[in-house]
């Protein structure tokens, strides 16, 4: 990604911070940032697995709030990291500052902060500053933000590829809205009819994504090439049956048992890329979904299931696969308004 500059930060609104590594602001230097993430969060998951996957665990550190508990009803005070005494398997105490809480972090970066504590949060050191906190963007940079300090291994991984950007464009904004961010519509949809609309919404998606995976034969989205939808798709469907399905009630079908080509694919990612598997912590998904969300998990019990967390045994041979989905008469309806790929 050439140099840019770029307007970090609309302070005293909940604008957030829109930096770019590299830029004038934020060169690339290994060690100079540190990433503020949730196991629990799927939008946290995909710079993590990024992290993973471009070979940045020792460019990049990291500190790990606990899964639960996220506060009252408006999200007060937020997401907590560990005590010094205190143990909780994969998450941490703030490594930097040693702050109880995230949103003490961007009070650090701007005192009249008016925006949602959330995590991804990345950090400069030296500058004493937040970078980002959209998860969207840094998808999208992060990939390539080190690629001149890297080895060619690492540097050579594109997940945004010129041929395929067309594709990628096309898909993602269906699956940001419809699946990514679907699934937390149907989960707080605040009555009975916006919950029928998102839920459908959400299996219409997963229908149209069962038959192109399908046509695209595998073991990726797009086909041979990993690319930033395979990222933002796992992180998602990595939580589907342990969380939303229970949680959100979205539970007109289960990845699993409803949709075979999803499924292989889920498992292909898990078993066969290892920054997927190393990236994910069902500890704290299953945690996260139980006690943190409360109308949505009110007794704080997290469920046993499903088991196992991801079936193995992935087919190789795509072909063999027979494609699924729900078929429902409005996930139908809703599906085929999702325009096919040129």
């Amino acid at each position: 990604m050439a140099n840019q500059s770029n307007q970090i930060h609309n302070p005293a609104t909940s604008d957030g911070w829109h930096g770019v590594i590299p830029s004038d602001e934020f060169p690339a230097e290994k060690g100079r940032y540190h990433l503020y993430i949730g196991l629990f969060c799927p939008f946290a998951h995909r710079a993590n697995f990024i992290r993973h996957l471009k070979g940045l665990t020792d460019f990049i550190d990291v500190s790990i709030v606990k899964p639960y508990p996220k506060g009252d009803a408006n999200g007060w005070p937020g997401w907590r990291f560990l005590a010094s005494d205190e143990e909780y398997l994969g998450a941490t105490v703030d490594h930097l500052f040693g702050e109880d809480y995230l949103h003490k972090l961007y009070f650090r970066a701007d005192s009249e902060y008016k925006g949602r504590y959330s995590v991804p949060l990345l950090w400069d050191k030296k500058t004493g500053t937040a970078v980002c906190n959209e998860s969207e963007e840094l998808l999208r940079w992060l990939p390539t933000a080190f690629n001149e300090l890297l080895p060619p291994t690492f540097a050579s991984i594109d997940l945004y590829p010129i041929h395929l950007r067309t594709q990628i464009d096309a898909i993602t904004p269906w699956i940001q809205s419809d699946i990514n961010t679907g699934v937390y519509k149907a989960g707080f949809s605040p009555s009975q009819e916006p919950y029928d609309k998102n839920v459908v919404a959400v299996f219409g998606a997963l229908n149209k994504l069962e038959r192109i995976v399908a046509k695209n034969g595998g073991p990726f989205v797009l086909g041979k090439e990993l690319t930033e939808l395979d990222i933002r798709l796992y992180a998602t469907l990595i939580r589907f049956d342990a969380g939303y399905v229970q949680y959100f009630r979205c539970n007109l079908g289960t990845i699993r048992h409803n949709y075979p080509v999803l499924n292989n694919w889920l498992k292909g990612m898990y078993w066969d890329v290892e920054a997927a598997r190393d990236s994910t912590n069902f500890k704290h998904i299953k945690d996260n979904y139980a006690k943190s969300l409360g109308d949505a998990g009110p007794k704080g019990i997290t469920a046993m299931g499903p088991f196992p967390d991801v079936e193995e045994g992935v087919e190789k041979d795509w072909g063999k696969l027979t494609i699924g989905g729900v078929k429902h008469p409005a996930v139908l309806e809703r599906e085929a308004t999702i325009p096919d790929l040129e």
